[in-house]
């Protein structure tokens, strides 16, 4: 074989096995930055879910209103953040979906007939979706409506003559409804103290006196002067939780 053939082909065989190396060098370069970006991504979506995640669920009741309520992640409030709401009875391994707070932007969720049996406890928890990412869930503390939920003020009534004033009390209504569909009130569930207070307005109108403390629902206040405003305000209280509610708006009046 003639030697310039013979150099042509080594030579040509230096190129295939350099291109060779080059070829297997930018596959194995390629699959590196594949890698490197699939990690990125990955960090970058951990990052996300931590940031989206929901903060302080926690359920808030009033005579059985029972509401689960949350704050946005560090991430803050974002235009595009859905949130999912799910609940369970203490005890049980199945979650139930709460429909209507399925991809939600509100931050609390009504779960009062969820959660209608005042004795049993229950969980909440909560999923932050953002951008095609879901954070995990954030549970709430356990929840037994009958031991957390607080109690409202009674209504009051006035009635007045010349010399004395005449209250007609009423307990809070709960949201849970008897089959025919009236409200039951909170008296089935506690045995309720009120407490009335009176105020006089020529003396304080932040001063608040301790009239009655019992469980009578018609009250008689005595020893009042004729022409003078006073205003009635009333609270309601459980013993047995050390628990009383917020005092109640106030009924005002002047003895003739």
């Amino acid at each position: 074989m003639p030697k310039r053939k013979r150099d042509a082909l080594s030579h040509g065989a230096a190129l295939v096995s350099m291109r060779g190396i080059g070829l297997s060098s930018l596959c194995f370069l390629m699959h590196l930055l594949q890698d490197k970006i699939s990690t990125i991504l990955v960090l970058e979506n951990q990052d996300l879910r931590d940031a989206i995640k929901p903060q302080e669920v926690r359920f808030y009741s009033l005579n059985f209103n029972n509401t689960l309520r949350w704050q946005p992640g560090r991430a803050g409030e974002g235009e595009t953040t859905l949130y999912f709401v799910q609940y369970k009875v203490y005890g049980q391994s199945k979650w139930h979906n709460k429909e209507e707070c399925w991809g939600i932007q509100s931050l609390f969720c009504d779960l009062t007939e969820e959660t209608s049996d005042a004795y049993e406890p229950y969980y909440g928890r909560v999923q932050a979706a953002s951008d095609g990412v879901h954070s995990n869930w954030s549970l709430s503390s356990r929840f037994t409506p009958w031991r957390e939920t607080m109690i409202g003020p009674p209504t009051i009534k006035v009635l007045h003559s010349n010399k004395f004033i005449i209250l007609k009390l009423q307990a809070p209504r709960s949201a849970y409804k008897r089959k025919r569909g009236s409200m039951i009130p909170m008296t089935n569930y506690y045995d309720l103290l009120y407490q009335v207070f009176i105020i006089n307005n020529l003396l304080d109108e932040q001063h608040r006196v301790l009239v009655y403390e019992g469980k009578d629902k018609v009250i008689k206040i005595e020893d009042l002067r004729p022409g003078v405003s006073y205003c009635i305000v009333a609270r309601t209280s459980v013993l047995v939780l050390g628990r009383s509610s917020a005092y109640s708006s106030r009924q005002c009046t002047v003895l003739l």
